[in-house]
């Protein structure tokens, strides 16, 4: 039996500090507090994407098992990945969804894919940090743009009352890296097609400490629950 592998303190966070674009501090609060270990305390994970990864992998095993029992059609691992699309369209039609959690104006930016959320961001709506939206924008497009360096970035864009194109360029850089970098994995399991019900428990369970995160945590529920199939709609403050 392949035996587990392991890794170094060193070694992930190394690869998280990476993963955080930097983020020491934050890499740090994963591999300690989040990492997953084995029974003798050795870290399995070198970094929340190696997380992702394996996430994803069971959520889209277990979808595969419910669609056969639900449709009781053979369906296979091959024909269940094949609905997935992996390469993200360049532009999104996007749903903006504001709400305020401890008095604080929170925006959240759903990316859709054929009427399905297919990624999210979101964070506090901060005027001195360039989201200045005015109330009547409730959708617009989510655009994947190449910098020079070869880095990517996702632009929103939408129009006003006359027409005019306005572009916030940058979301990634708008949000808190932390809120931004988990937003990364419910986007990747978003774009397996979980049911979205499913998606609001799994950011439920998070068990995160710091209460600015938890804050970010019912905000993502609050926005995804517009989406859930009974109808249920996001109540906004």
């Amino acid at each position: 039996m392949e035996s587990t592998k392991t890794y170094t303190q060193e070694e992930a966070l190394a690869a998280s500090t990476a993963y955080f674009g930097g983020d020491e501090l934050t890499a740090r609060v994963w591999v300690e507090s989040y990492a997953q270990r084995d029974n003798e305390g050795r870290l399995t994970e070198l970094s929340p994407e190696q997380r992702l990864g394996t996430l994803v992998g069971e959520l889209v095993r277990d979808a595969a098992i419910r669609r056969k029992a639900e449709n009781g059609a053979q369906k296979n691992w091959q024909n269940l990945h094949a609905e997935v699309t992996e390469v993200r369209p360049q532009t999104l039609e996007c749903d903006v969804v504001r709400f305020q959690n401890n008095k604080e104006k929170w925006v959240a930016f759903v990316g859709l894919l054929d009427g399905y959320p297919y990624e999210i961001f979101t964070g506090l709506q901060d005027d001195e940090e360039g989201i200045m939206l005015p109330k009547s924008v409730t959708k617009g497009k989510i655009i994947k743009q190449q910098n020079p360096d070869g880095t990517k970035r996702y632009d929103f864009q939408f129009e006003n009352k006359r027409g005019y194109k306005t572009t916030v360029e940058g979301l990634s850089e708008k949000f808190n890296p932390e809120y931004w970098n988990y937003a990364k994995l419910i986007s990747g399991v978003l774009r397996y097609r979980m049911p979205i019900d499913h998606v609001i428990k799994l950011v439920e369970s998070l068990q995160l400490q710091s209460d600015n995160i938890n804050t970010w945590k019912n905000g993502v529920e609050r926005a995804l629950k517009k989406y859930v199939s009974d109808g249920n709609e996001v109540n906004e403050e």
